[in-house]
């Protein structure tokens, strides 16, 4: 009989094995011998279990995992398999899964035909639990969260005026620091925390809206937003490579304060509509330098300043130190550091307030990213980073084989090149209010129903990304 402790032992590996068999499912049939064979190892996994504790719940809470009501702890090797099957959950609404005696392959694949079959609905938690009413071995419970409970007490506010919210108190915030630094006021780093720890709050809940705002751009402040939208997608980057809650807030600030430096570049460099010439262009590389002598006249100096006045000096240094600034001696570039410098070159590309002066289509910018992956970005966290923002990252503007033309609305951790889309003109060229396609549909015959063609630059077609994502 297993003990309490080799059950949670094994936590890891059953919610890792669900997860093969969800996969696996997700692309073959149900009777095929590769979803039997994952399924008839997780029965394995599961039975003797079963049969020690009687009841087994296995729970979803924010963004952990809990088996009996104790967390389930699992090293890197198994993250892209829980944060696949966490997003899989929160899809359906789905909280837990309670297996209440021995399980067989017959409910398994019963419970996965329901679960596939479910996300195509416009209430998938409770397709989901309709269809399981008839298994014995196992049921479904709902997934809870804050702001459910909040809102059934009157305290809630609808979740995207929350995640505009937050977004816009960043800038404001970030907004304040920089004209109180230039006008010589002292500034506490500390004070930023609050605004942050919303933002990772809200990522850990709504990651996808909140990437939606960095697509976003405000031209006028690109500054400001830049700064913000680089310290949301370094938390969601955090968050997927299993950074705890206090080091994601951490990174979030340090990504923050990370081009504070351009406060000593004279506006009519900074803002200048045409290229560099060679001095101004070296004006432009002291900034690092400016940003560390910045954030060390900050107020209550502690780790976490030092922490970000590193990732100022170091964020455009490169990952094969081929960038600036150049020092005597090579370095092992900080661990922030690289996230940041993904994080900045990819908001960088996709605004027009960049060197370069011409925004990129966010799909090109990854294509231009993938080139310098090994060699200006870090390999490994570049591939996570690809994965949490798709292929066609949330806000692209797309053309479908339907003839329909819509934006990304959501990435699938799936099917990364088959997101949600929202359409915004129908096949008849007219426009719409907008309603959202799966592209993940399938016809009765297996076939997509639908299929991005190519992808088109909003700016030309005069698409106002706000009016549609906010």
């Amino acid at each position: 009989m297993a003990s309490k402790e080799e059950v949670f032992a094994g936590g890891k590996d059953i919610i890792n094995q669900l997860a093969v068999i969800i996969r696996t499912a997700a692309i073959h049939d149900p009777g095929n011998i590769a979803v039997a064979t994952a399924v008839d190892k997780f029965v394995g996994l599961m039975n003797p279990l079963i049969a020690s504790q009687g009841e087994l719940v296995l729970e979803l809470g924010g963004e952990f995992f809990y088996i009996n009501e104790t967390r389930i702890r699992y090293s890197m090797e198994y993250l892209p398999n829980f944060d696949f099957i966490i997003r899989e959950f929160r899809k359906r609404g789905l909280g837990s899964i309670v297996f209440r005696s021995a399980l067989n392959a017959a409910d398994m694949q019963a419970f996965l035909k329901a679960f596939i079959a479910s996300i195509f609905s416009e209430s998938p938690f409770e397709v989901l639990a309709e269809e399981m009413a008839g298994i014995d071995s196992l049921s479904v419970g709902k997934l809870r969260k804050v702001r459910d409970e909040k809102a059934a007490a009157g305290g809630g506010e609808d979740i995207r005026k929350a995640v505009k919210k937050s977004y816009f108190n960043a800038v404001s915030y970030t907004r304040g620091v920089i004209n109180k630094i230039k006008s010589g006021e002292k500034v506490s780093i500390k004070k930023a925390k609050r605004v942050v720890e919303s933002m990772v709050d809200l990522i850990l809940e709504e990651e996808q809206l909140l990437l939606g705002m960095t697509a976003i751009k405000d031209y006028d402040e690109y500054t400001y937003h830049h700064s913000v939208n680089v310290s949301i997608l370094c938390v969601a980057l955090g968050q997927r490579i299993g950074l705890n809650k206090k080091a994601l807030t951490e990174l979030g600030l340090v990504a923050l304060f990370h081009d504070i430096g351009k406060i000593e570049i004279p506006s009519e460099i900074l803002n200048k509509a045409t290229s560099f010439t060679d001095d101004e262009w070296n004006i432009m590389k002291k900034h690092p330098f400016w940003g560390v002598r910045a954030i060390l006249r900050l107020r209550g100096l502690d780790a976490t300043s030092i922490s970000a006045a590193i990732v100022a000096f170091e964020h455009h240094m490169q990952y094969d130190l081929s960038g600036y600034p150049k020092t005597r001696n090579p370095l092992d570039l900080d661990f922030y550091s690289k996230i940041i410098s993904l994080a900045d070159q990819y908001d960088g590309m996709t605004s027009s307030r960049v060197y370069s002066r011409i925004p990129m289509p966010p799909d090109r910018a990854l294509s231009l990213m993938m080139e310098r992956a090994g060699t200006q970005l870090d390999p490994i966290l570049f591939k996570f980073f690809i994965n949490m923002i798709g292929v066609f990252p949330v806000g692209t503007l797309v053309m479908l084989d339907s003839k329909e033309l819509g934006l990304v609305y959501q990435s699938d951790a799936m099917f990364l090149d088959r997101p949600k889309v929202l359409v915004i003109i129908n096949s008849k060229g007219e426009k719409v209010d907008g309603y959202i396609v799966d592209l993940t549909e399938k016809d009765a015959g297996g076939k997509f129903v639908r299929t991005i063609v190519k992808t088109m630059d909003p700016n030309k077609y005069k698409i106002n990304l706000a009016e549609y994502l906010l």
